[in-house]
């Protein structure tokens, strides 16, 4: 393979993992969003029952899905 081809497919090469780094960070930070919403949901819900037992009631039972 001759010099300029070799040059050409590693600079190719450096593009392709810069991409997937910033994918990675991409999918990284999703995962992220995804556990600070369940944690959210679960705080939610403890708040409600913590409302409930506080005014004397007895919440709807649901079940998680």
């Amino acid at each position: 393979m001759p010099d300029r081809q070799f040059e050409a497919v590693l600079e190719r090469l450096d593009r392709i993992a810069d991409e997937l780094a910033r994918l990675n960070r991409h999918a990284e930070h999703g995962e992220g969003f995804q556990l600070m919403a369940r944690e959210l949901r679960n705080l939610n819900e403890s708040l409600n029952a913590l409302a409930y037992a506080a005014l004397g009631q007895s919440p709807r039972v649901r079940r998680a899905k």
